[in-house]
């Protein structure tokens, strides 16, 4: 008779040194950013405890599939204590606290609706709120002077609501931590796209984001051969203008030299077969605030 395979999980041998100092600068920076506060603001946990914290809670859930909590609670500790492995922030600063917001970005969708542009920022400031990081695209918005129906009034553009998403993080300390970081992305095919290459060489505006462009293979194309590039309406899908495509890369090019913004994402590339594990759940339209790693 076939003997059942013991599928017990068990903690690796491998033992780090626990020993390992926290240098100054680092303790500085864990007590005003990261060990529980009392209601006075003052300092009730100690890096070590921080470290405990953090591997009893998430050891947790190796209860659930059969493993060794405590074996696991203990290598995971040793791990971080020896500096050999840290998790991110909102996990240092959340896990076995009330909030349990253990994620570090999220990508929140931005709809051609004032109700709904105006509900994802009632969601980007509970995010950072806790610790999170944004990304957007705010390239479904309609260009700015397009007409809106409903009022018969003319749109204010993407970048104008941009400002707003700024400001809302410029109110909100993460988690009484650290500033909130965002990401703004726009298609190189959005007729504002010009305004909002040029946005960050005035370094007094949007200063809680990065901004990059979404750049496309038929726009990569365009460049290489110096022809023309249709900027579209993204409410109406009508081409608004044509512009040359490598004008516009020249301009990306000189505002990223002059001010390091905008970045650059190849959204098709992140989109093909190959680099979307979700096809079927939609195209990628953004990315977290450190995306532009996806355009290599």
């Amino acid at each position: 008779m076939k003997q059942k395979k013991d599928t017990t999980l068990t903690a690796p041998a491998y033992e780090p040194d626990v020993s390992v100092p926290l240098a100054k600068n680092a303790v500085t920076v864990l007590e005003r950013r990261y060990l529980v506060k009392d209601d006075n603001g003052q300092v009730i946990e100690t890096p070590d405890a921080m470290f405990h914290r953090v591997a009893a809670n998430l050891a947790e859930a190796e209860g659930r599939y059969g493993g060794d909590v405590a074996a696991w609670e203990d290598r995971f500790y040793r791990l971080m204590r020896s500096l050999v492995f840290l998790p991110n922030s909102p996990t240092l600063m959340n896990a076995g606290r009330p909030l349990q917001q253990l994620s570090a970005c999220f990508v929140l969708p931005v709809a051609d609706d004032l109700g709904e542009i105006f509900s994802t920022i009632r969601h980007q400031a509970i995010i950072h709120q806790t610790g999170g990081g944004t990304g957007f695209s705010f390239s479904r918005l309609r260009p700015k002077n397009d007409i809106v129906m409903t009022t018969k009034g003319k749109a204010s553009g993407p970048i104008s609501f941009m400002q707003v998403f700024d400001a809302a993080t410029g109110a909100i300390k993460q988690g009484g931590t650290r500033r909130g970081a965002n990401m703004a992305i726009l298609s190189v095919e959005h007729p504002d796209i010009e305004e909002f290459i040029d946005m960050k060489n005035d370094l007094s505006v949007m200063t809680n984001f990065n901004v990059s462009v979404a750049l496309t293979e038929p726009f990569m194309a365009a460049v290489e051969a110096d022809s023309d590039h249709a900027l579209v309406n993204p409410h109406t899908g009508k081409v608004a203008r044509t512009v040359k495509a490598r004008y516009l890369f020249d301009k990306i090019v000189r505002s990223a030299w002059q001010t390091g913004e905008p970045g650059i994402v190849f959204i098709d590339r992140i989109n093909n077969s190959r680099s979307n594990p979700t096809p079927a759940l939609g195209m990628v339209e953004s990315t977290n605030p450190c995306g532009e790693l996806l355009a290599a």
